[in-house]
């Protein structure tokens, strides 16, 4: 990175400062971890020669951070797949329960962009579509940080909203479902696609809220697959020519994550278990009324302050994922 023509090739240049993030968010802990050890040896050391409280106080108090930062590091030891530290594609489809289920995708969205402000990843919206009547139909991010895949990986799946509707008149118990979908960026997919055959591109005008932030003409780019029908788009840009060429990576990926997915029962079971976003497929849900409650359906783990998840407080459903995942890999291998 010292060199003086590293940044002549801006697209390299950026791929090996991800890279150094990437290395960067495994070293770094470890070496805190080794200081921390090392002080904490030192204070043992004075206390064998002298019975001082306050260092008794400090040592009891350091050994608790010590181990809650090894926990995090352990942590990264379940990040190993082959893609878990690319970055991702990150997509928001509402599900049933019309106007209720936009305004809940819209809550996911500011859910996770709180998540990715606190995690200090960068995101790039691709793609917005508004729902009729409040909230968001679908969103396409393109999520940048160290391991982002595998930590997002283990928010795929339809998440449940139960609450009083602010759209029911009535005051009625409403339930909505939102879906995530995720899949890693990977520059060098190996996948055969006939862009001319196999795909089916429309153009159209980015929508907005209006004035400049509406183009006057048709950049924005849709792709088809014709024999899945999976869909990808991309409208941030101006350009069409970027547009498309950031589309076509969005549909590779897809195109790749579900030729993956028919390989590895975990994956398969992901993507089956994702299923209609509706009832019976909940991977998660969200109570506001009348108790308030965050539930995983796959690790059971709790918490009681809903607003909290709201705002963004979602790792430790995510470690307790990472966690559930390697044991069923330990339980597959044994």
């Amino acid at each position: 990175m010292s060199a003086p023509n590293f940044w002549d090739n801006q697209e390299n240049a950026r791929q090996t400062v991800q890279r150094l993030k990437s290395l960067r968010a495994v070293i770094d802990p470890l070496k805190r971890i080794t200081a921390e050890a090392e002080n904490l040896q030192a204070i043992a050391d004075l206390l064998n020669e002298a019975n001082d409280p306050h260092l008794q106080s400090e040592l009891e108090q350091g050994l608790t951070a010590l181990d809650r930062d090894l926990a995090s590091v352990e942590l990264l030891t379940l990040l190993s797949g082959p893609n878990d530290h690319r970055n991702c594609f990150f997509n928001i489809q509402a599900g049933t329960g019309g106007a209720d289920a936009c305004d809940w995708a819209m809550m996911m969205l500011r859910m996770y962009l709180r998540f990715f402000e606190q995690r200090g990843f960068e995101v790039e919206e691709l793609s917005m579509r508004d729902g009729e009547e409040a909230g968001i139909q679908s969103c396409s991010l393109l999520v940048k940080g160290p391991y982002v895949f595998g930590y997002l990986s283990c928010e795929m799946g339809v998440h449940r909203l139960v609450r009083i509707s602010p759209f029911s008149g009535q005051g009625k118990r409403e339930t909505s479902f939102a879906s995530i979908d995720v899949q890693p960026e990977i520059d060098d997919i190996e996948i055969d696609i006939d862009w001319d055959k196999d795909v089916r591109e429309d153009t159209y005008r980015a929508g907005g809220k209006g004035g400049q932030h509406v183009n006057k003409t048709e950049s924005a780019v849709r792709l088809t697959h014709l024999a899945t029908n999976i869909v990808a788009q991309c409208q941030n840009e101006r350009s069409q020519h970027k547009n498309r060429a950031t589309a076509q990576r969005m549909l590779a990926a897809k195109l790749f994550q579900l030729e993956q997915s028919k390989r590895t029962s975990e994956s398969t079971k992901q993507y089956s278990e994702k299923g209609q976003i509706g009832w019976g497929n909940a991977i998660r849900s969200y109570f506001l009324y009348p108790e308030q409650r965050v539930k995983d359906s796959r690790t059971g783990h709790t918490n009681f302050n809903s607003q909290a998840v709201l705002d963004g407080d979602i790792q430790p459903f995510i470690d307790d994922e990472l966690r559930r995942r390697a044991a069923e890999r330990h339980k597959t291998s044994a």
